[in-house]
């Protein structure tokens, strides 16, 4: 115990004296905070009156064995964001401006890309509702130009490295985005993971790559050809092929990026101060084993064990701190109709109800509420939090700056874009 109250204290100790020395804080009152019953839900400990910083938020999205995917995702993810706008009275909010970081493979990369982004004007190139309605738009045009099934028609829209990424961000680098992103694929050249990384491409131009690059890669598919992308500046070269090979689910290097991030997350010690909403690949129907449903299903498995594990490690904060969203359908039995519409089949699985993963003991406890509850659960704590910083004297997060930001031409082209795709939404953005 003496360990433990010696460990507590050292902690302490540093956080004064590293809010004193990197803020300039001279009043000792400044550097303590009123103990929050807002954060004692669920088995959460209230925030302690000594802790400086609040918790970072992270997004992670499974990239899941087909395109499609994506959909489930950005269901999920309007879904999150109608909420927030609702809770926060701010109909402007974007998910970019309530995380502090966001993970995404394959598919979910790709969503990642479009809401973090930068635009002209600072803001995200993409609300989650603007993106959802391209991605719709998109597959619209595409099945009109007669491609028949919808696995293939999507994996045109994503695996191609063509028009619609270039469209999309133009020459957008990782630098351009608002918040830190993490996008994965595998590297053919080194035969190991390669992480695209913010940090990384502000720290040096031999890690910067142009976005629509960035996407195309962690969604290249393995069985026709890998992608090769080079840095901005020519220096670092990628023979790349989708991220679910090796990383399907981000959420533990997400997580691991930003406990051992000191310069941009100074307060981020343990698994008590994250808050991690991570989303997960719908279940695919019922079909005869061929050699890509087995990588799918291998790479499914490696999500579901980085999901129970990452459960784990959050303990009895799970409940409050890690919200995990997956179709559970497949291990139901009730698979989705054929016939079922993507967009459908991602309303169905926030309608689902809620299952909490438990290490090596089946697919967990079901809940009393759905994922859309939960969805809406999480989005209040994520007002709560950023109410919270918006009172505080030593801000959470301290993210890396550009010195010589590069101006992109997609904002344009985009904006445009949106524009035309959305124009019979009623969704104000």
């Amino acid at each position: 115990m003496a360990f433990v109250d010696a460990d507590k204290l050292s902690y302490e100790i540093f956080s004064i004296l590293e809010s004193k020395f990197l803020y300039g804080l001279d009043d000792p009152n400044k550097l303590f905070f009123p103990t929050s019953s807002s954060y004692s839900s669920a088995g959460a400990s209230p925030r302690t009156a000594t802790r400086a910083g609040g918790r970072i938020r992270i997004l992670s999205i499974d990239g899941g064995g087909s395109p499609s995917d994506a959909l489930l995702a950005a269901v999920a993810l309007a879904r999150l964001e109608s909420s927030l706008r609702r809770r926060s009275g701010d109909p402007s909010a974007r998910v970019a401006d309530m995380f502090d970081v966001a993970a995404g493979s394959g598919a979910g990369g790709v969503l990642v890309a479009m809401l973090f982004t930068r635009d002209h004007d600072g803001r995200p190139l993409f609300s989650a509702t603007d993106a959802l309605h391209l991605l719709l738009s998109e597959s619209r045009r595409r099945r009109g130009r007669g491609f028949s099934s919808r696995r293939g028609l999507f994996r045109g829209m994503f695996r191609r490295p063509g028009s619609f990424f270039r469209r999309i961000f133009g020459d957008a680098t990782l630098r351009d985005t608002v918040k830190p992103v993490l996008i994965p694929c595998y590297d053919l050249a080194t035969g190991a993971p390669f992480l695209f990384s913010r940090a990384d491409a502000v720290e040096a131009d031999g890690y910067d790559f142009r976005m629509w690059e960035v996407c195309a890669a962690t969604c290249a598919d393995a069985s026709t050809a890998a992608v090769d992308l080079r840095s901005v500046d020519g220096r670092t070269r990628v023979t790349a092929v989708g991220a679910g090979v090796a990383m399907a689910n981000p959420v533990a290097a997400a997580i691991t990026h930003v406990l051992h991030n000191k310069p941009e997350f100074p307060f981020a010690a343990g698994v008590e101060d994250l808050m991690v909403v991570s989303l997960g690949a719908s279940a695919p129907a019922p079909a005869a084993p061929c050699a890509a449903e087995f990588v799918r299903i291998a790479g499914e498995g490696f999500s579901d064990m980085v999901d129970q594990a990452v459960a784990m490690a959050f303990g009895r904060r799970r409940a409050s701190n890690y919200l995990r969203i997956q179709d559970t359908a497949f291990m139901s039995g009730n698979c989705t109709p054929k016939t079922t519409s993507s967009a459908e089949a991602a309303e169905r699985v926030l309608s689902q109800r809620h299952v909490e993963s438990q290490l090596f003991r089946g697919r967990g406890k079901t809940s009393e509420r759905t994922n859309g509850d939960e969805l809406d659960r999480f989005a209040e704590e994520l007002v709560k939090e950023e109410e919270w910083r918006k009172k505080g004297p030593i801000p959470t997060v301290v993210l890396k700056q550009v010195m010589t930001p590069r101006t992109s031409s997609a904002t344009t082209a985009t904006t445009v874009t949106v524009t035309t795709t959305i124009s019979t939404s009623t969704t104000s953005t």
